[in-house]
């Protein structure tokens, strides 16, 4: 389908107008197209040679309104760092329009079009290596089988942006099936404004979870469902070591998917207490801390609930189901991690003996993983690493017997293991390097990675650099949340 033939809706603004501000994106000086994703594309049956058209970069500058948007600012609140902040919203994001794909609804946001309602003292801009950031890895998210939110394209331009020095701006197009988060029930709750509350619920039902309609206590449901989902994503991410950094309420997705992308980070060595963001003075938001932090943020978004729900039932609920579920997802995702294929009781003080020894060693989380994935009984390769300490050969012989009860062939796990432990991942190293060249003009190796990020199990020899432990003067930087 060609841009012109695209006809957009916009569901969200069917919500009372307390939920939203009308705003026109506000095009950059200069822009180009850095990078175009055919896979979202084709989700949204948008023809591949569009992408590299003029009117393209023109609809991903703003600059190019398609039939039937009606651009918009969402408005939300939320809890950052925990404490309450009653007005937030979409401050440099404008949403564009919803196009209807057999998978439902993908909602078209601009990230960094400029000054809407809910920017505070920003200017509503975006830069390029925050840019780069977000589109790279939200696509490999995706690759790893982790929700997140996509992005069809990210252009740069001429425009100058100041964060402490002047930088180019840029624009990236994100495309999710919802951006309603924690914070926007927290928004309406924290007003009183319990009719907008249950016109955004039920817009959020019918959106992310219909086949709740029609049945009898719709909400305290709908807050189960968010549950699973928030319990069975932070899992997913603990298991594969990747750390947020800002799990603010309004952070949050309602969806379950992984949503903005700031100053995160893949584990380099593992650490239970790592904390990317250097605005989390207290580690917040550390690596260890987020499964609890995803339970804190529920606890706040029942509260928000409770004008639609019983609360006592909602405490029940999120007791019951979050540490529970969090914790089989979790070990399920370790035991494929590890290449058991049939759990048992015994495994978890296996994967705790694991954690507890890599605490104190300087491993690299995914290389281990990746290694382990050849691992046949011979320890030469995992001393390759540099595990050679007595803890290593402790866990190994462990790992030994455990192996023992397994019924599959080693070749069989191998296989198995190297579909579960990716060779890469994109580090924080990995992607400057890409932000540095980009800054000069050569966007080479944000294809690279891409590609890396669409398909992070494969071996990709011409990327080998990329597949050892981060070098050590780059390891665990922190970042800003401007990253």
């Amino acid at each position: 389908m060609k841009l012109k033939e695209i006809q957009l809706t916009n569901p969200y603004l069917k919500l009372p107008p307390l939920c939203y501000d009308r705003v026109k994106p506000s095009p950059l000086h200069g822009a180009y197209l850095i990078h175009a994703n055919p896979a979202v594309a084709k989700e949204l049956d948008i023809d591949r040679d569009e992408l590299d058209t003029e009117h393209f970069t023109a609809f991903v500058n703003g600059a190019l309104e398609l039939e039937g948007s009606d651009p918009f600012a969402m408005c939300y609140a939320g809890h950052q760092f925990g404490f309450f902040v009653e007005r937030l919203g979409d401050g440099r994001a404008v949403n564009i329009g919803t196009i209807a794909t057999p998978a439902g609804n993908m909602h078209l946001q601009l990230k960094g079009a400029g000054l809407t309602k809910y920017s505070r003292d920003g200017d509503g801009r975006a830069v390029l290596r925050s840019s780069i950031r977000e589109y790279l890895m939200s696509e490999a998210m995706q690759g790893l089988g982790i929700p997140t939110t996509r992005a069809l394209a990210l252009i740069g331009s001429g425009h100058s942006v100041y964060r402490g020095e002047w930088e180019k701006g840029a624009i990236v197009l994100r495309v999710s099936p919802s951006w309603v988060r924690f914070g926007t029930f927290e928004y309406f709750a924290h007003h009183k404004k319990y009719e907008e509350l249950k016109a955004l619920a039920d817009y959020a039902i019918a959106e992310s979870y219909p086949h709740l309609l029609g049945e009898k206590n719709l909400y305290e449901l709908f807050f189960t469902e968010v549950v699973g989902k928030t319990a069975m994503l932070m899992a997913q991410w603990q298991a594969v070591g990747f750390n947020h950094g800002v799990m603010n309420t309004d952070n949050m997705s309602i969806h379950g998917l992984t949503i903005d992308y700031g100053p995160y980070a893949f584990l380099d060595d593992y650490d239970f207490q790592n904390i990317c963001n250097h605005t989390d003075t207290y580690g917040r938001y550390s690596f260890g801390s987020q499964p609890n932090i995803g339970e804190w943020n529920l606890r706040a978004l029942m509260v928000a609930l409770t004008p639609l729900a019983d609360e006592g039932r909602m405490v029940q609920i999120l007791d019951k189901h979050y540490a529970k579920l969090y914790t089989e997802h979790y070990l399920y995702r370790m035991g494929k991690k590890l290449g058991l294929d049939k759990p048992e009781q015994e495994d978890i003080e296996l994967v705790r003996h694991l954690l507890g020894m890599m605490q104190g060693l300087s491993v690299d989380y995914t290389l281990f993983f990746r290694t382990l994935s050849r691992y046949e009984g011979e320890r030469t390769e995992m001393l390759r690493i540099g595990l050679y300490h007595q803890p290593m050969h402790d866990w190994l012989d462990a790992y030994d017997e455990r192996l023992k009860r397994n019924s599959t062939t080693t070749e069989e796990r191998h296989q198995s293991m190297q579909h579960t432990n990716p060779k890469y991942v994109l580090k924080n190293y990995m992607l400057q390097e890409a932000i540095d060249a980009a800054e000069a003009g050569d966007f080479t190796i944000v294809d690279q990675l891409f590609k890396l990020a669409q398909m992070p199990y494969g071996e990709h020899p011409e990327c080998e650099r990329w597949a050892g432990a981060t070098p050590e003067e780059f390891k665990n930087k922190k970042l800003s949340c401007s990253s």
